[in-house]
């Protein structure tokens, strides 16, 4: 066995676990490091209160002078709990969150100083963005970007700094972040709802979006993280023979919690309720080693922010508890890769969720509405919808028979496409008395009563409904929930607002009823929408022949999928829904197709190496080993020696072999690569790592597995598959 390896192993085994203790109440911790409304109270003058719950509510802006106030009290909270620092917490195109320190303190002449924080420093900050990615916006010399405080989402205090989320923006306005375009997303919902949602109800002034996110992730031995580069390196394991057990029996889902799993999820727990993060669900998953967390939903924004915030926190707490979370959507072959279900839904400011259905026939058409208007608004950008969780990453686990596959389709249910047929029956027109009667009480009246027995999930479709809300089940794991949930809140809001236009225009111009025109949009919406509805298996080679006949896209890998985002009807959404412009929408595009040209590189590097500097070293030297012993059989035994020597000599042979595609793999794997960069255009470079670099990945580690089997157990260098996995 290797040094490497039986060090980390044997410092793993070494280790005891301590189980967390709970003992204060949770609804005691929850928030107390956030500056939220209930905190503000105590520290913020009447007028600056009502200032910040109006930029909340309403959007307005902060007067320079409030700001002031704001900033002065926001400094004495953080400073009586031993804050030191401030910082403007952001989240670039990087896909990770970002933050550059300043301390409170400042001098006063040469031998005083003194704490200070203004209204300046906390609304807008400079920080340096050259090398942030920005697709083109500006040149790398002009490193000017700002950050700018986002009041709907609380400032919290993370270790001894006061952390101020921010939008980030290029000096010539252009947003560089994830939150700025899913700010103007829910802004566009918000006003489109509202304005449909008024057909119902006279008093609604808002209409918020809510999003539950499901975070799985894999919770490894940091030791044994630290013995394998590839996980290292790239998140997952480029080489590693499934191990004889995986998840076949089905023991761990659901199953007893690990001790030291638990005291992980207690320790996380207890920084979340700190942070203000509603976690409430934590149990095993699927796969070994793999385990699940889930929030009580929230608006999208804080949402998003608290579960970009969480992937940060979790890699610090596990540190505590020398362990590694894994976020990559597959980091092990053979068992289950990772998700983050999306569950979506919208809300208004007089607690009625659009998605849900009430008790009488009128919310009950409100109901229809909105979910009518979600699934026509999947069917106009599916395409779209795949494009918002492509990554390199994420490619490995759609399709997979173990999550959605690349294909967008919608899943309501047996009872409810049901209740969407006699609707597309309606009369285009004017309804007779006995039509609204039998809408009114054998349809739309009975959909709460369909919906109580209909609690099954599709769990192969990438965007079902479950009850009251849509779960987007295809985002990764990895992934910032803004960039999907921008896409899903645009592409409502513009198909809400078509929706609106058309039934205004039957009331005016045909004479209509208010309801008999919903009823006949909505008809007609229900008709040019089939092609997106499937209740079937999704993971079936029948659903991929009947979505090529429904004309749905099936784009299975990254290059292909993220050319949606920047086709003409994708600019055109944008930039009319005021979610981004061409070169916002641009840009983006170029920062997703050239992260997946690195990760394939950065990929293709590391598995050369490990195959070349790991893999064939160590059996040349096993080899060696049985040559060795063929040699003293020959000496034992004379001519007749290959009678004794057969197997060893087999085994000699199929090393050879192996050792032989891996290098002509390899090499083969580094001249396509160098091909590749040559190329200047980032399309063709994407298409080229995608299907001629990456295809050899399978081959190279196809031969390093199989090696694996053939070399003595000992002289492995690399931890395996049963010790990453099953290791407690």
């Amino acid at each position: 066995m290797s040094t490497l390896r039986f060090q980390a192993l044997k410092e793993t085994l070494n280790r005891t676990s301590i189980l967390v203790a709970e003992t204060e109440r949770r609804s005691l911790l929850f928030g107390k490091n956030v500056f939220n409304q209930a905190t503000m109270l105590q520290y913020l003058t009447k007028d600056a209160f009502d200032s910040v719950v109006d930029a909340i509510e309403n959007g307005s802006k902060i007067d320079r002078r409030i700001a002031d106030q704001i900033a002065s009290s926001m400094k004495d909270w953080a400073l009586s709990k031993g804050v030191t620092h401030y910082t403007h917490w952001f989240q670039p195109l990087t896909g990770a969150t970002a933050e550059k320190h300043d301390a409170f303190f400042e001098t006063i002449g040469n031998d005083r100083a003194m704490e200070k924080f203004g209204g300046d420093q906390l609304v807008q900050q400079e920080p340096d963005a050259s090398s942030f990615p920005h697709g083109g916006i500006r040149n790398t010399f002009e490193a000017r970007g700002y950050t700018a405080w986002d009041p709907t989402s609380p400032a919290f205090i993370y270790g001894t700094t006061l952390c101020i989320p921010t939008v980030f923006v290029a000096y010539t306005g252009e947003a560089l972040d994830y939150k700025t375009p899913l700010l103007r997303a829910l802004q566009a919902v918000d006003s489109a709802a509202t304005a449909v949602a008024k057909y119902f109800d006279k008093n609604v002034k808002k209409v918020n979006a809510s999003l539950g996110w499901e975070q799985e992730y894999f919770l490894i031995d940091r030791a044994l993280v630290n013995s394998r580069p590839d996980l290292l390196m790239t998140g997952r394991t480029l080489l590693g023979h499934s191990s004889a057990k995986g998840q076949q029996l089905d023991d761990h889902y659901f199953g007893s919690i690990p001790n030291r799993a638990l005291s992980f999820m207690r320790d996380l727990e207890n920084e979340c309720m700190l942070l203000g993060i509603p976690v409430k669900t934590r149990h095993n998953e699927v796969a070994p080693n793999q385990f699940e967390l889930a929030p009580i939903y929230e608006e999208t924004n804080l949402a998003v922010d608290h579960n970009s915030l969480l992937m940060d926190v979790m890699e610090k707490v596990a540190m505590r508890h020398n362990l590694k979370v894994l976020l990559h959507e597959k980091p092990f072959a053979g068992v289950n890769g990772s998700g983050k279900h999306n569950n979506w839904s919208l809300s208004t400011n007089t607690n009625v969720n659009l998605l849900s259905p009430g008790k009488t026939p009128m919310s009950n058409l409100q109901f229809l509405t909105f979910f009518i208007n979600t699934i026509r608004a999947i069917n106009e950008y599916e395409e779209l919808m795949r494009a918002g969780v492509a990554s390199a990453s994420n490619d490995h686990r759609l399709g997979a028979n173990e999550a959605p596959p690349a294909i967008m389709s919608v899943f309501i249910g047996q009872q409810l496409t049901a209740v969407l047929k006699e609707l597309e029956g309606v009369t285009d027109g004017k309804l007779s008395p006995q039509e609204k009667t039998d809408l009114k009480l054998n349809v739309v009246g009975k959909i709460p009563e369909i919906l109580l027995d209909n609690t099954d999930r599709n769990r192969t479709s990438p965007f079902a409904f479950t009850g009251n809300k849509f779960e987007f089940r295809a985002v990764g794991s990895k992934a910032n929930c803004a960039n999907p949930m921008t896409i899903l809140n645009t592409i409502v809001a513009k198909q809400l607002k078509e929706f609106k236009k058309e039934v205004d225009e039957l009331i005016d111009t045909k004479n209509l009823k208010k309801d008999e025109a919903v009823f006949n949009v909505l008809r007609e919406y229900i008709k040019k929408s089939r092609n997106i509805l499937f209740e079937g298996n999704g993971y079936g080679l029948e659903w991929e022949k009947e979505s090529k006949k429904r004309g749905l896209s099936n784009n299975k890998t990254t290059p292909e999928a993220l050319k949606a985002k920047v086709s003409k009807k994708t600019l055109d959404l944008f930039d009319e829904m005021g979610v981004m412009n061409k070169i916002e929408a641009e840009a983006r595009y170029e920062i997703e197709i050239e992260e997946y040209v690195m990760r394939i590189q950065i990929e293709g590097r590391v598995l050369g190496d490990i195959a070349r500097n790991h893999v064939i070293p160590t059996a040349i030297k096993y080899q060696n080993m049985l040559i060795q012993n063929v040699s003293g059989l020959k000496e034992l035994y004379g001519k007749d020696f290959e009678k004794y020597a057969k197997e060893q000599m087999e085994i000699i042979e199929e090393i050879s072999l192996h050792i032989g595609k891996i290098n002509t793999k390899v090499n083969k794997m580094a001249t396509e690569r160098k091909k590749a960069n040559k190329l200047e255009d980032l399309e063709k470079k994407a298409s080229d790592y995608c299907m001629k670099v990456k295809p050899l990945f399978d081959e190279i580690r196809y031969s390093c597995d199989e090696l694996e089997l053939l070399v003595d157990d000992e002289l492995w260098p690399l931890t395996k598959y049963r010790e990453l996995l099953f290791t407690k």
